[in-house]
């Protein structure tokens, strides 16, 4: 059996952060693992503490899972990025080498493929994205790898239908803007990917169709939204943002450890519990 890797600290950061299953998820694959003395605790930290942060990081530290408003803040305090995190402006990951190194990675892009394919969804040949906000550009990234044909993103705003055809560039993703006031039509695509807020697709549970395909709701807290239930209901597939989140975090303690494989159901199985607890 090869030797465990040395104690050390991880931590998730964001503002506000009181909210976050990410100690949950993993503290328990630090007890599967049998990682003794690992930490990971949470601190509420934004974008004007986050440099002073940094500095005071010590060798003891083997990563960072960040949250919210920093995901852009950090790169220009990294020493590299991985491609994935380039390639939308965005690193939710960051690992700290033995030579003091930190590189900063996007676990949420590979998370969401490996959702959606563990619900059977390899490839579509359309889809379409509610919402045009942080996570709908990581959104468009993982289509680019299961999407073979169009997506239709449904905006509220010419600013962010904008934002929307410049990453749809970057991407190389075919992307066509639709209006919010037609998001009902979003419902009958092979594939919707819900990115807004709680509460705002609630009105369109009522346009769920009698046998829908496939729906990617990225919230886990409150769950299941409205349009979730309705959707599982009538028989559709269902993937949930706990089904991102663990993912990402599997791919998070896999790099920040070096042990492989994390335990995913066990990670699971804890976060379910927790927000059964709430």
């Amino acid at each position: 059996m090869p030797a465990r890797p040395a104690a050390r600290r991880a931590a998730v950061l964001g503002a506000p952060i009181a909210h976050s299953l990410s100690p949950v998820l993993h503290r328990t694959a630090y007890a599967e693992l049998d990682l003794e003395g690992w930490t990971y605790d949470r601190f509420e930290v934004d974008e004007k503490g986050l440099p002073g942060f940094f500095e005071t990081r010590g060798p003891e530290w083997a990563g960072l899972s960040l949250t919210m408003p920093l995901k852009r803040a950090v790169i220009p305090l990294l020493d590299g990025i991985s491609e994935t995190a380039a390639s939308v402006d965005a690193v939710n990951t960051v690992v700290f080498s033995e030579d003091g190194r930190r590189t900063g990675d996007n676990t949420d892009i590979p998370g969401m493929v490996a959702a959606l394919r563990e619900h059977g969804i390899d490839k579509v040949e359309s889809a379409a994205v509610l919402g045009a906000g942080a996570t709908a550009s990581s959104a468009l990234a993982a289509l680019a790898r299961v999407c073979s044909g169009e997506v239709t993103a449904y905006v509220r705003s010419e600013v962010r239908a904008a934002e929307m055809r410049q990453w749809a560039e970057r991407l190389d993703v075919a992307v066509r803007i639709a209006d919010w006031d037609d998001a009902e039509r979003a419902l009958n695509a092979p594939l919707v990917v819900s990115t807004t807020p709680a509460g705002v697709t609630d009105t369109l549970a009522r346009a769920v169709p009698e046998r829908p395909t496939a729906l990617f709701d990225v919230l886990y807290d409150p769950w299941p939204t409205v349009l979730a239930a309705r959707w599982s209901a009538y028989g559709g597939a269902v993937v949930s943002g706990l089904d991102l989140l663990v993912h990402q975090a599997v791919l998070q303690v896999e790099q920040m450890t070096g042990c492989s494989p994390a335990p995913l159901e066990a990670m699971r199985k804890a976060g379910e519990r927790a927000l059964a607890a709430r």
